[in-house]
């Protein structure tokens, strides 16, 4: 097995939390002592590796302790017990202004960066005008730091970040401060890296970005690792705690529902068949059929098809359409596509029903499409449908063209 690129073994972190500070001779006399020391645990015990040229992301809520294990990772923090072992040169991109001084320029950061960084002075040289073109901010960039906005100093922090090549990356949740432009600028330049054989770890509270991006990932609640794994199996556990729903069996339909239960999934057919088989290139018709006790406003009604492997191949849902109001009874959904590209193989497929900050109700991987297969030698995970054209040319003793045939 190859080695890890990180390796945490049984990792703490303690911080001392001073209560009651004594401010005067005053209160020390009145009150006593110079108050109390109380030990805060960021990180208790937490264990896992990380993958060489993996993509690695962390989930949990806000003070979960996430920040603190990457800061750990990156060598910031000194772990209170436990081993730390990183394999490799690493880049950390960690939170705003970071290693960044004010009153200097942004060009002049760029050499005091990549200087800590342990580029040397001709890498420097070599690598600022890549850096600058990648950070794209104009004039600003001999302008002093201090000035910068959020996101003027999160294209400067990445652009250097990734500029020294490194074999592990660490970033924090502040790429989420630049704008849209910017942030795809970014996950394609990740993309890249993760082609290249670099290590990405990466906190985000997009867990559809970690979903989408990871191969594996660690949820950490309380500072203790709760669960880690593949990716799609942590955020999935990871998002049934959020909710903090109670498991639902359905006694006649058999159905296991995750959800406040305001309204339930009923079942989910195919062409009006629970059994759904069907071909590539067919029109799709999916009817999700539910039962809701109340009138629910704001409704989102999505489906996922996963395949053998565990890959969400598809996920339309009802946004784009407009939020639906499902009121109090029995009702029915209806999505249509009018030419599956699936390629043939068995898929699960999920169904939920959202609202505003939590699922209404989410039947995971319990009902099955079939796609036949069409007998064609094509590959992959979806058809894409086109026309194939032959032209060839024959030429005579001059070099001239003499014929022209086309195969379409």
């Amino acid at each position: 097995m190859a080695q890890a690129a990180v390796s945490l073994e049984h990792v703490s972190k303690r911080f001392r939390l001073a209560q009651a500070r004594r401010h005067s001779l005053k209160e020390r006399v009145v009150r006593g002592g110079s108050g109390e020391e109380r030990a805060f645990w960021a990180l208790r015990d937490a264990t896992f590796e990380i993958p060489r040229g993996s993509t690695f992301g962390l989930v949990g809520p806000n003070g979960s302790g996430k920040s603190t294990t990457l800061k750990v990772i990156a060598g910031i923090y000194r772990p209170t017990s436990g081993s730390v072992s990183v394999r490799g040169r690493m880049s950390a991109l960690l939170e705003l202004g970071a290693g960044f001084h004010p009153e200097l320029t942004g060009r002049e950061n760029i050499t005091l960066n990549a200087s800590i960084l342990g580029l040397s002075r001709s890498d420097i040289e070599a690598a600022t005008d890549q850096i600058i073109e990648f950070a794209d901010l104009g004039d600003h960039i001999d302008a002093p730091v201090k000035v910068y906005s959020s996101g003027m100093y999160v294209r400067l922090g990445f652009a250097i970040a990734v500029a020294v090549d490194p074999e592990i990356l660490v970033i924090d949740e502040v790429i989420a401060v630049g704008d849209e432009e910017f942030q795809r600028k970014c996950f394609d330049h990740l993309h890249t890296l993760r082609k290249s054989g670099s290590t990405i770890v990466l906190v985000s509270h997009s867990l559809a970005s970690i979903e989408s991006m990871c191969d594996e990932a660690v949820w950490v609640d309380h500072g203790r690792v709760r669960s880690s794994g593949r990716a799609r199996d942590v955020v999935r556990q990871y998002v049934d705690h959020v909710n903090q729903v109670e498991v639902q069996t359905d006694d006649q339909t058999g159905l296991i529902h995750l959800g406040s239960g305001d309204a339930l999934i009923k079942d989910v057919s195919f062409h009006g068949s629970s059994s759904g088989v069907i071909n590539p290139g067919e029109a799709l018709e999916v009817v999700v059929t539910y039962e809701s006790t109340t009138d629910i406003d704001d409704v989102i009604v999505g489906l996922a098809f996963t395949d053998e492997s565990g890959v969400r191949v598809a996920g339309p849902n009802s946004h784009e359409s407009g939020l639906l109001r499902l009121p109090a009874g029995p009702g029915e959904v209806t999505f249509r596509c009018e030419e599956l590209v699936l390629m043939p193989g068995r898929y699960t497929v999920s169904a939920a029903l959202v609202t505003t900050g939590h699922f209404i109700d989410n039947v995971a991987d319990q009902f099955e499409l079939v796609v036949r297969s069409s007998g064609g030698t094509e590959s992959g995970l979806v058809r894409m449908a086109g026309q194939w054209t032959l032209r060839t040319a024959g030429l005579d003793a001059a070099g001239s063209v003499t014929a022209t045939s086309e195969l379409a």
